[in-house]
């Protein structure tokens, strides 16, 4: 087979579909003047807010600001504790961390890799104070089950939906399926800006008041501090850009779902186990994970065909340098996924031909 290279993810490829609405959003936001919390923010807030079928959106610096700061507006910190997802990017872990609060890992189910909803109760104690759950790679979590631990213990429920716009569990859309929910709009998400972003989502109107102002220094009008804030402000070059970007994001989401179709009916390797997802949910396909016990021989190989593969994600937190306390502990289950997981090529820009190409070559893998 003839050689051709298959990039894991061609930003510039995707970005190009909106130049033109770019540099126009660029512009206008150059000749306004104002480049802070000002108007391409709110239409921002009220458009992204509208897209998730929530009453608020808060524009915010990226997706850590955006879990601590909610964590933080809870008056959640030193003393209490926030159950997190074992196997999850790392972030998730630092918003509880910063707050002061201790996160406490549970395990995922291992068809989903999302947190196991059957294991959380057990890690309940007087100290917790939310659940976080984590829609990895844009697979919705079981969020009934979640929900109704949460309900019968009085917690929160504070999703990490940075992976996961647009995401659908039967028939709503993740960011207003709990409490609050963090977004990031770093580059390479499904809704991605021109550098890093991010935003919290919520129906608790007092929630989103107290948001609004911890973003801006604990700031309600200049120079007036009501809390010890941040400097976390969606800005509105940024704001402008993911406007024109969230126009056609569900567009992107089709694709990448084409894509994954793809995937999922032409790969057939008994060495490649493929993602599993339920009948009622609709995943966006930020990633497209497969898992194999031969991880460094598979990546070699497709990089040796052309195909660029990442490891989401190489080292799991609790294994990390940054959580020493936890190095001793046993989450099994995670360790086998950071292990075993490769992410595979997908976007809009890959063609029906890259598809195949990809699917041809790891179904000759042996």
């Amino acid at each position: 087979m003839k050689k051709m290279n298959i990039p894991f993810l061609d930003l510039k490829a995707i970005n190009e579909q909106y130049r033109d609405e770019i540099m126009n959003a660029v512009s206008r936001v150059l000749d306004s003047g104002w480049y802070i919390l000002g108007e391409e923010l709110r239409r921002f807030e009220e458009e992204f807010a509208g897209y998730s079928n929530v009453k608020h959106c808060i524009g915010v610096g990226n997706g850590l600001d955006a879990l601590f700061l909610t964590l933080k507006a809870y008056d959640i910190g030193p003393g209490d504790e926030v159950i997190v997802p074992s196997n999850t990017f790392i972030a998730t872990w630092f918003a509880v961390s910063q707050c002061g609060a201790r996160p406490v890992p549970v395990e995922p189910d291992e068809k989903t890799f999302n947190i196991n909803p059957e294991l959380i109760e057990t890690s309940i104690n007087e100290n917790t104070k939310a659940i976080m759950p984590v829609h990895l790679y844009g697979r919705p979590c079981d969020m009934d089950a979640i929900s109704g631990i949460a309900e019968k213990y009085g917690l929160l429920v504070i999703e990490d939906a940075a992976q996961a716009h647009g995401a659908n569990y039967k028939g709503r859309h993740v960011g207003g399926l709990g409490s609050a929910a963090g977004f990031s709009f770093y580059p390479g998400k499904n809704l991605g800006a021109l550098g890093d972003a991010g935003c919290i989502t919520t129906n608790d109107d007092d929630l989103a008041d107290k948001l609004r102002v911890l973003r801006n220094y604990g700031s309600p009008e200049k120079y007036v501090n009501t809390y010890k804030g941040v400097n976390s402000r969606l800005d509105e070059l940024q704001a402008a850009i993911l406007r024109v970007k969230l126009k056609g994001l569900d567009q992107e989401i089709k694709a990448r779902q084409d894509v994954a179709e793809f995937y999922s009916r032409g790969i057939n390797n008994p060495a490649i186990v493929l993602p599993h997802v339920k009948d009622d949910l609709s995943p966006v396909w930020h990633l497209y994970v497969v898992r194999t016990s031969q991880r460094d021989r598979f990546m070699s190989y497709l990089a040796e065909h052309g195909v660029s593969s990442v490891i989401h994600y190489p080292v799991a937190p609790h294994k990390q340098q940054a959580y020493s306390d936890y190095n001793s502990m046993s989450f099994p289950l995670a360790e086998a996924i950071h292990d075993e997981v490769v992410s595979l090529p997908i976007s809009s820009a890959m063609t029906e031909k890259d598809c195949q190409r990809v699917i041809e070559i790891i179904n000759e893998f042996s």
